[in-house]
């Protein structure tokens, strides 16, 4: 895709965005018809997820041509994802301690509605836990049945598969020649498909966002919900922008010395896709694409690192769990000591790792974050109103520390 058309087709996804808001707004009913259009190309996206993370990894795999050269790529692909989850952990609480939102900013008749709206959601997490979110961090990695992880988009599993396939397949010469040919061949055939889709992006992301907003404008309580919960809305997003355009570019710029907005423009349809899907594991054939060819990161790069990142990388979801549970201790006058709080980083860390590629997923482990340090699950409802809105920001971030990522590890891959 040549630099013109693509910077175009992000032009036109912005603006997409921007009437989708404005006619959200206008007429909600109106806007609410086209959820139709959405959910097709949310499909379409995620149809492409699983085959492009198996061919995309085999593919890298293979490209190494000797498995061993993956130790220190991967290694320091994993060293990367843990330190700037901890860095966005540390800068949510550091944000909502400085700023403190939850502090005389809610009534108690709100208090006890918002608990309320929270019973049922967390019913069934009760006996959530850090040590069954480390049993299933162990377990996700591994399944006795490959197709049936396929259909439920489970892709650790399917990661791990395809290392170790794509890891012997290079051991064995000329004699799977032809398999392993096949496979960077209908990798290359994805990619194009994916350009193709690519097409139709700023129609579909037009009617996911126009249905969403209208969708909440409809109800009548957007309004007064972000009046409500606008402290602990304005801490979580000036967190993730924090995040995003100095601590992310920080190390893009220490490690590359890329130029960290030049990068940031150049992945900004990938970006303007999270937002508008608010799914990472959606996004990610969109990823592949600005990363290699736009950014100019590396096939081999890109194909290891953004499938591994879209699963286990989540910088946005870390910081928000880490923000959200200050929030609702000081909104319901709960004090939190310095331990506890460095128990609230490490499980928000662990779980944001454990946190599935898919809209509002950081709810669920956000139960065991407030589990941790004793904090009544009931009152997730402080911020279940606009959590929908922040997952858009959050998976934006999440998206945006995958493609940094891919480019820190393509100096190791270059130099391996």
């Amino acid at each position: 895709m040549s630099g013109k058309p693509s910077n175009r087709l992000t032009l036109y996804i912005g603006i997409a965005i921007v009437a989708a808001v404005a006619l959200a707004f206008a007429s909600p009913s109106a806007a609410v018809g086209f959820e139709v259009g959405g959910e097709v190309f949310l499909r379409l996206l995620t149809m492409m997820v699983v085959p492009l993370v198996v061919a995309s990894v085999m593919s890298g795999i293979i490209g190494l041509g000797d498995v061993r050269k993956l130790g220190r790529p991967g290694g320091l692909a994993i060293l990367y994802y843990l330190t700037t989850t901890v860095l966005a952990v540390i800068v949510g609480l550091v944000m909502v301690n400085v700023i403190q939102p939850g502090v005389g900013t809610i009534d108690q008749a709100t208090l006890e509605e918002m608990a309320t709206a929270g019973e049922g959601v967390t019913a069934e997490q009760e006996d959530a836990s850090l040590n069954a979110i480390l049993r299933n961090l162990l377990l996700m990695l591994f399944t006795d049945n490959l197709i049936e992880s396929a259909a439920e988009t489970n892709l650790l599993p399917l990661i791990v598969f395809s290392v170790i396939f794509a890891g012997m397949l290079t051991t064995m010469g000329r004699r799977v020649h032809a398999i392993a040919e096949m496979i960077v061949q209908v990798n290359d055939a994805l990619l194009a498909f994916i350009l193709l889709l690519m097409r139709l992006a700023p129609l579909g992301i037009f009617c996911l966002v126009t249905a969403r907003f209208g969708e909440a404008q409809l109800e009548g309580n957007l309004a007064d919900v972000l009046r409500q919960t606008g402290a602990y809305f304005g801490t979580v997003l000036a967190g993730l922008f924090v995040h995003a355009l100095v601590t992310l570019p920080l190390i893009l710029w220490l490690f590359t010395r890329r130029n960290p907005f030049r990068f940031l423009l150049q992945m900004s349809q990938a970006l303007l896709t999270a937002f508008s899907t608010a799914s990472s594991t959606a996004t990610l054939p969109v990823t592949m694409e600005c990363a290699v060819s736009k950014a100019g990161v590396s096939k081999r790069s890109s194909e290891f690192v953004l499938p591994l990142g879209a699963t286990v990388n989540m910088d946005g979801t870390a910081l928000y769990e880490a923000a959200a549970a200050i929030f609702i201790a000081q909104a319901i006058g709960f004090e939190l000591t310095l331990t506890q709080q460095v128990v609230v980083a490490i499980t928000a860390t662990l779980a944001a790792v454990g946190a599935a590629g898919i809209p509002e997923a950081g709810l669920v482990t956000m139960i065991i974050v407030l589990n941790a340090v004793g904090l009544p699950v009931e009152y997730i409802g402080l911020i279940l109103s606009v959590d929908w809105l922040l997952d858009r920001f959050r998976t934006a971030v999440n998206a945006f520390g995958d493609s940094v990522g891919s480019a820190v590890v393509d100096r190791a891959f270059s130099s391996s």
